[in-house]
């Protein structure tokens, strides 16, 4: 807390800028996120779980075994991201942007993809993988990645 003339101050976590930061193992669930940046920022092992990151701004980012589960990622810029091994559960990503972004073996159950603009290779990766609802959308992952039965 910052004391200024009239009263204290609190920062906003969806003010600060993370960009080509190291936020490993940082705790960010739950936290109002949207329209940050953690551009080029090393976020591997750290809590995202429920957290708001609409609209942000997360190229060439590593979520490296991150906890985005529930995570709201809808609008993301996130092209380059490393998301390999992070945990996707029932975390909307409609009309993200994450060309050239990698998800290997993340869970992705009940993850929402309506909409987003992913490579063909990592669609067909993570159609091998797909299953369950979001519940928050009512859209099963498989349909949400365009997978074919």
């Amino acid at each position: 807390m910052w004391v200024a003339i009239g009263g204290p101050v609190w920062a906003q976590e969806n003010m600060v800028d993370y960009t080509l930061t190291d936020q490993s193992g940082m705790d960010f669930s739950g936290k109002n996120l949207s329209g940050t940046s953690f551009a080029a920022a090393e976020v591997r092992d750290a809590n995202f779980k429920g957290a708001d990151l609409s609209g942000a701004i997360l190229t060439k980012a590593s979520f490296l075994r991150a906890n985005l589960a529930e995570a709201d990622l809808t609008g993301v810029f996130a092209d380059r991201v490393v998301f390999d091994g992070a945990d996707l559960t029932n975390a909307r990503l409609t009309d993200a942007i994450a060309t050239s972004s990698t998800f290997t073996d993340a869970n992705i159950t009940g993850a929402d993809f309506s909409n987003a603009i992913l490579d063909r290779y990592q669609v067909s990766l993570l159609c091998q993988r797909a299953k369950g609802v979001n519940p928050v959308t009512e859209v099963p992952t498989r349909a949400s990645l365009g997978c074919r039965d």
